[in-house]
């Protein structure tokens, strides 16, 4: 049995970077008439599409992810919004991939 996840909005328009928690919120209920504390998951990228947030809250309060490619683009390939949608779920799955533990 597939288990859904929480719903997954992004944000077309070019985000200031500089936004924390209110700011995004802002736009959350502005662009998507949307309350950001309904545990989806908000993302947000800069100019250069080189620079992603996401927006979550757990229940308890809020996350706020901040992903900085070193090469490359966010959906740099994409051509339609299936493509798009492709492309940010392949970076949610990696930023959310659990990593292994550091040795000591």
């Amino acid at each position: 049995m597939a288990v859904a996840g929480p719903a997954v909005f992004l944000h077309t328009r070019v985000t200031d970077m500089r936004k924390g928690f209110d700011g995004l919120s802002g736009i959350v209920r502005e662009a998507f008439g949307a309350d950001p504390a309904d545990g989806s998951l908000f993302l947000f990228v800069n100019r250069r599409r080189d620079r992603l947030k996401i927006l979550h809250f757990d229940g308890t309060g809020f996350w706020l992810y901040y992903k900085r490619l070193e090469v490359g683009t966010v959906g740099e390939q994409a051509k339609t919004i299936d493509e798009w949608k492709l492309a940010y779920n392949a970076l949610l799955q990696q930023a959310f991939r659990r990593r292994p533990a550091a040795s000591a």
